[in-house]
């Protein structure tokens, strides 16, 4: 088969990466200013259109957003040169986009080419991959759909890819964390002021902002639930949020104490929760917004949010990992040797199943970087294995 190499995201780290690993390809340039019919014929295209257009952490935006218009390149290119087969990679996102109909124009404008069309929502954790990484794939060929079901099951988990004996980091946060909690009491632990029961511990947990009696605590763990209710924002006659300011007298009806006026100024002065309006939805031009609505009473909120420290998340070895994304990576952490420490840029491609000879000289925060914005190697191993058999 041919095989031809054009790339969209010119990052310079991101093409050393690919040269040094792949030194007879040839980087051509930017496919959106390469015309069609320049391109040798190929038999396969694979293409991935930037994710954040579709991402759940995104705006959403899909096709309003320049970087989601780049499927029509890939269109432009499949109409021209005609390939056996193709291979598209997404976010689990775009299959909801806009209730369905982002989806809906990419499979109708494949199959108006004449192309069997197939996709699958794929997790890579049944790939010996320990990451929960779901992610859509679309295929198609010209003689028929390409059944992307019954892959064979592979598990593995965090503890088969880590390596032992690594440098563990040390710095006042971790100090912290390790004097508040046993190193296996830390397992599986988000570090944030949100929702998440047991699994998270919260700024107040942690003292952070001061001391905090149990019952300030208890208080705080109620609010940060009770605060979600759609009831509240009934009651206030404004759309909900997730997130609303209760009153005190909201308060009083499930955290019922003499001392509540006490307790709550004693938070508000320590800076575990702020005394503010509730803010109302306002939509202009297609756009909507929130502000404070000063006509309504003033309420008490949590000063939510990820915590602005060093570790976002300490992951269970007995576990799998989250959906890596770039800007967490650097903030996740594990344990080694009774100690903390972010992943090794090698753990790092062990969790997108990387061969371990596979060249990564590149320094921590670049290939992070890279890394939150690759693609599982197994699942799309698995995924051309079919489409390359299906075409011979």
């Amino acid at each position: 088969m041919n095989i031809v190499a054009y790339a969209t995201l010119l990052l310079n780290s991101c093409m050393v990466q690919l040269k040094q690993n792949h030194p007879n390809e040839k980087i051509i340039g930017d496919i959106t200013k390469v015309d069609a019919k320049d391109i040798p014929d190929f038999d396969i295209l694979c293409a991935g259109f930037p994710c954040q257009a579709f991402s759940a952490a995104g705006k959403r935006e899909g096709f309003a957003d320049t970087r989601g218009t780049l499927f029509f390149d890939v269109e432009r290119i499949l109409k021209t040169k005609k390939p056996k087969g193709f291979i598209l990679e997404n976010v689990e996102g775009l299959v909801n986009h806009d209730k369905g109909r982002t989806l809906q124009v990419i499979l109708s404008h494949l199959e108006d080419i004449g192309y069997k069309v197939s996709y699958k929502v794929i997790n890579s954790k049944n790939f010996g991959v320990p990451q929960e990484r779901k992610r859509i794939y679309i295929t198609g060929t010209f003689s028929k759909k390409i059944s992307l079901d019954d892959f064979p099951l592979e598990r593995k988990k965090l503890s088969d890819i880590l390596e032992k004996g690594k440098p563990t980091e040390d710095s006042k946060f971790i100090r912290l964390l390790l004097s508040k909690f046993r190193i296996d009491e830390l397992y599986g632990k988000s570090i944030k002021d949100k929702r998440g029961g047991k699994s998270n511990i919260h700024s107040w947990d942690l003292e952070i902002k001061g001391k905090t009696t149990k019952e300030e605590r208890k208080l705080l763990d109620k609010i940060l639930t009770e605060r979600r209710k759609k009831k509240w924002a009934e009651i206030y006659n404004i759309d909900w949020m997730d997130g609303m300011p209760l009153t005190e007298e909201m308060i009083a009806s499930f955290y019922p104490s003499k001392k509540l006026t006490s307790l709550l100024n004693g938070l508000v002065k320590k800076g575990y929760i702020v005394y503010e309006h509730p803010k109302k939805k306002i939509v202009e031009n297609g756009v909507s917004y929130r502000e404070y609505d000063t006509s309504l009473p003033k309420g008490y909120n949590i000063v939510a949010g990820k915590l602005s420290f060093e570790i976002n998340k300490i992951l269970d070895p007995n576990d799998i990992a989250p959906t890596l994304v770039a800007m967490d990576m650097q903030k996740l952490y594990v344990v080694d040797d009774g100690g903390l420490r972010k992943f090794t840029l090698r753990e790092g491609l062990r969790l997108f199943g990387y061969p371990e000879n596979f060249k990564f000289d590149i320094n921590e925060k670049n290939g992070f970087d890279l890394l939150g914005n690759t693609v599982v190697v197994p699942v799309i191993k698995a995924v051309c294995k079919r489409l390359i058999s299906s075409i011979r």
